[in-house]
């Protein structure tokens, strides 16, 4: 799961770095605590892959995406309600983007994110390590390093859509599940299917 980035990403190098190391720890100490119990679902994107590929149920999948819809709002309406005249961004798309291009880029960052989590999580590697959880936070602090100042560098349609919703404002939110869904869904059968098929690959992720 990545978190928001500062209004002002694009004009204060100081505030994206800051953001983008906060989601690379976070997201890794999240996963390396909750892997063992759920697989780590935090992101709808993630979930939704695993989903198409077969290694979890459809049922399972929408539990997954409602706990973490409402995980996202309640974060954000906690994070304004506790500090003083907080104003919790929303994610947008700069001036010289469209948003295809937008959604394209996304889509990108999540197809390497989701790729990453295959690859870390593959148990013909052997289990998950605290090194597999690392690497996939900085996968996720390197993107939003680089998508910051043209999309926010979402990669996950809760985040948008908990901050969204507190803002009160929908836009472009098509833009942070149409890209990063369509990614992870074409990361995880690339993965499954053609670079490294197995006849029991539904025993070989985990998530």
């Amino acid at each position: 799961m990545t978190g928001k980035l500062m209004p002002d990403a694009s004009l204060n190098p100081t505030s994206l770095v800051v953001s983008a190391i906060s989601n690379a720890f976070a997201l890794s100490s999240v996963l390396y605590i909750a892997w063992e119990i759920t697989g780590g679902h935090v992101n709808p994107a993630v979930t939704f892959a695993m989903a198409v590929g077969g290694h979890i149920s459809v049922p399972t999948a929408l539990f997954y995406w409602v706990a973490q819809l409402i995980a996202s709002v309640i974060a954000c309406l906690f994070l304004k309600v506790i500090v003083v005249g907080m104003h919790v961004p929303t994610y947008t798309i700069a001036e010289e983007m469209t948003g295809f291009g937008a959604s394209v880029l996304e889509g990108t960052l999540t197809f390497v994110l989701v790729y990453t989590i295959y690859a870390a999580r593959d148990t013909r590697r052997g289990r998950v390590s605290s090194t597999g959880t690392l690497i996939i936070g900085l996968i996720t602090g390197a993107s939003v390093l680089a998508a910051g100042p043209f999309s926010g560098g979402s990669m996950n349609p809760a985040c948008a859509f908990g901050s969204a919703s507190i803002a009160g404002t929908f836009r472009n939110q098509a833009v942070y599940w149409v890209g990063p869904l369509v990614g992870a869904a074409v990361a995880g059968l690339l993965y499954d299917n053609v670079l490294f098929p197995s006849q029991n690959s539904d025993e070989n992720v985990r998530v």
